[in-house]
């Protein structure tokens, strides 16, 4: 079984973005799923699938009586955080190609402040630290007594890596946030539309070296969502559908974080695996791209992202990237036009696949003109995975 051109993108919706709503997250999970609803101009009640984030504090069987009590023959989660989050559509789309549901929902919803899912207790919101127990799980009891306690701290340790293997600059890291800023700029839904330049970037705060606090992704409460049918179905919809072309996930040799950035080939880790499986079944090359959407949780994985799938050469990412090489409407690939996690929003990716279905309609603020196939992928950390998007 394929999942090529099997399944459409055909409604969207989210929420107000911000750093605090002072919502709960059922409360922006469904805002957002109605709206998406409205856009494919398909009942709430018709829904039969749900793929969702592990994270998710909300759940299916509160969420889908909120929506009038659908009858659910799917679900799934995707783990990995931020690696799962093109995931979530090769998901729907393997439920919609098995014959397992007609009607799809991938949604996040997220509130990132005190603010719990109820609106009461912070340990059923907030971030997620702060609901750990005091035993460290898993690979965090190697981890957090050195030091590795949050996001940020691991992936400046990879992006060191790249910058001694391959002469990374900070230029480089701020041509990625700069350009992202710009797209964000011209987007009312973005959180930060303030102008950034190259010397607004070098002269924020270094967080832990080599990253500066623009080369991090925002925090923000928001929810989104988005609907996904069989293809030919997809026609008769409110909105022109946006065709799954091809997806693809993938998991590296190791899958203790860090481990493999110690002598494993960047070749085997999880992206580059995914990468070679999505150009293969989607029979298009790197080269046919029109606009490509990366998990911008931080600036220099980006940069790594263009290598791990192939729009340039293993170290070349850096000089890719320069002089507006990211940048709407003529850099040499235009990526996250919505400007993506570093300025719109972080909803762990779901806010760049919306944006993909904006371009192949013709309805982005930074509208790449014939866009006619984007590439989104999720965190290139493992597990991830990518999906192609045409129109």
């Amino acid at each position: 079984m394929t999942i090529r051109d099997r399944a459409a993108i055909v409604g969207i919706g989210q929420t107000p973005f911000a750093k605090h709503l002072g919502r709960s997250e059922y409360d922006m999970a469904v805002e957002a799923i109605l709206a998406a609803c409205d856009d494919a101009g398909i009942s709430p009640r018709a829904i039969d699938g749900v793929v969702r984030y592990d994270m998710e504090t909300t759940d299916e069987e509160n969420l889908l009586a909120a929506l009038g009590n659908p009858c659910l023959r799917s679900f799934a989660c995707t783990a990995w955080g931020g690696g799962g989050a093109a995931s979530t559509v090769v998901l729907a789309a393997q439920a919609i190609a098995a014959g397992m549901a007609t009607t799809v929902l991938v949604y996040r919803s997220r509130a990132r402040g005190k603010q719990s899912v109820y609106g009461r207790a912070r340990h059923l919101g907030g971030r997620y630290w702060e609901r750990l127990d005091t035993e460290l799980p898993g690979l965090n009891q190697w981890h957090v007594p050195h030091g590795l306690v949050s996001a940020f701290q691991e992936m400046a340790m990879i992006a060191m890596r790249h910058r001694i293997d391959y002469g990374t600059t900070d230029d480089h890291y701020g041509e990625v946030a700069v350009a992202f800023r710009n797209h964000a700029v011209r987007n009312p839904r973005a959180v930060m539309r303030t102008p950034m330049t190259l010397a607004d970037h070098h002269a924020s705060r270094l967080v832990s070296d080599p990253l500066r606090l623009f080369d991090c992704c925002i925090e923000t409460d928001g929810a989104v969502a988005l609907l996904v049918v069989a293809a030919e179905r997809a026609r008769d919809c409110r909105e022109p559908p946006a065709y799954v072309l091809a997806g693809a996930m993938a998991a590296g040799r190791h899958h203790i974080r860090l481990a493999s950035f110690f002598e494993t080939p960047r070749e085997e880790d999880g992206a580059p695996r995914a990468a070679r499986q999505l150009w293969d079944m989607a029979g298009v090359t790197p080269a046919d791209v029109d606009v490509a959407f990366f998990y911008d949780f931080f600036t220099p994985l980006v940069i790594m992202g263009l290598e791990d799938y192939g729009f340039c050469r293993r170290g070349e990412g850096g000089p890719f990237v320069e002089k507006g090489g990211l940048a709407w409407p003529h850099g040499r690939l235009v990526c996250n036009t919505n400007g993506g996690q570093l300025s719109e929003a972080f909803i762990h990716g779901l806010n760049n696949l919306n944006e993909a279905v904006r371009q192949i309609r013709g309805t982005s603020t930074s509208p790449v003109e014939g866009c006619e196939l984007a590439f989104v992928a999720g965190a290139n950390t493992d597990p991830t995975g990518a999906v192609l998007l045409r129109r």
